[in-house]
Parts: structure tokens; C-alpha cells; sequence
């Protein structure tokens, strides 16, 4: 959907070059928009070199394996957030303990998605039956046999495989993901 009024004032806004990208602006106040954005989290948790996942009950992915995850909201700050989406579709208790991926969706809400390691804390993996119907820690060799979702099998590889002091971004992922700027440590 197109943004048409200013958040600021009301105003309609006009399209206006700003450093050479056309955008759209209040002639009213100094407002511009920048663009659409969201902000994704994920958790990988690893609890006796098994990745806790998550099945989809809803659409993005219904029927899918996923690392537990979910969007940031306005105030809150990410590591909050990861911690909370786990908790909230698993049950389990987990510690941020370092941003270990990242991927840059750029479309027309722009998507950038953190992962996170995080350590167990405590909680045996149960469903919340709204977001996720299915919950537990599962081996690679299990995986095998699961609908695990691309972005996911990419991302329990850095939960594995992943040892950095940073982040670099990855040009050959595991797993094709056309249109995606994949970092990892």
C-alpha cells in the first residue's frame, strides 16, 4: 500500500527528489518517507547438539519446521524480543548470548531478520497451538526427514557449523535464497 498522508501533520504528501530517489514528502512539515521496514528476530537455541524448532500453524509456512522467532514491536529492543517469541510459541527459557547471522530482504516492505545463538535456560519445548502445533530439539539426521524451511536449514548450519568473531556476509549459502543479503559469522 502506498503512503499518501504524512505521519506528522495529515498532509498529502508530494513526491519530492531527495539526493537524487524520488520520495514522498509533506510540502507541510519537514516529514519524508524513508520506506517501509520490518524487523524479524530468530532464536537458536542448542540444547545436546539438537536445534530447538518450531512447526508453523499459520501461514507464512504453515506445516513448516522454523526456528522460533517472530517480529520486533516499535519499543521493544530485539534481544527482548527473541526471548519473548520463544517463550511465547515454545515454552522454553532461553539467554541471548550473541547476534550470530543476519539477512537483508530488501521488496516492498523491506525485511532485515537477526538470529540470534541463545543458551537454554530451562522448559521442555510445547506448542502454543495459536502460532506453532508442534515443538521440540531435534539432530541434522532427524531434520532429514522434516519440511524444514530453506532459510531455516541455512540458519541451523550457523547454529552448528557457525565459529567467527563476526559476521561476514555469505555469497555461497548451503541453500539457494535468491534476493536475500545473508550474513553469518
Amino acid at each position: 500500500m502506498e503512503t499518501k498522508f504524512c505521519m506528522s501533520c495529515g498532509h498529502t504528501l508530494e513526491t519530492r527528489d531527495i539526493d537524487g530517489t524520488p520520495r514522498k514528502a509533506c510540502p507541510a512539515c519537514s516529514f519524508v518517507h524513508w520506506g517501509d521496514y520490518s524487523i524479524g528476530v530468530g532464536a537458536l537455541v542448542v540444547r545436546e547438539d539438537k536445534v530447538l524448532l518450531v512447526r508453523r500453524a499459520q501461514e507464512p509456512g504453515k506445516g513448516r519446521w522454523t526456528n522460533p522467532g517472530g517480529y520486533a514491536e516499535q519499543l521493544e529492543q530485539l534481544h527482548e524480543t527473541v526471548r519473548r517469541e520463544v517463550l511465547e510459541e515454545c515454552a522454553v527459557e532461553a539467554e541471548v548470548r550473541n547476534v550470530v547471522a543476519l539477512r537483508d530482504l530488501p521488496r516492498s516492505i523491506h525485511n532485515l531478520y537477526v538470529a540470534f545463538s541463545m543458551d537454554y535456560i530451562g522448559g521442555e519445548p510445547t506448542p502454543d497451538m495459536a502460532e506453532v502445533d508442534a515443538a521440540g530439539f531435534f539432530t541434522l539426521e532427524e531434520m532429514n526427514g522434516m519440511n524444514v524451511a530453506p532459510f531455516t536449514r541455512w540458519l541451523v548450519d550457523v547454529a552448528l557449523s557457525g565459529r567467527s568473531d563476526g559476521l561476514a556476509y555469505d555469497a555461497e549459502p548451503i541453500v539457494p535464497l535468491d534476493g536475500h543479503g545473508l550474513f553469518r559469522c
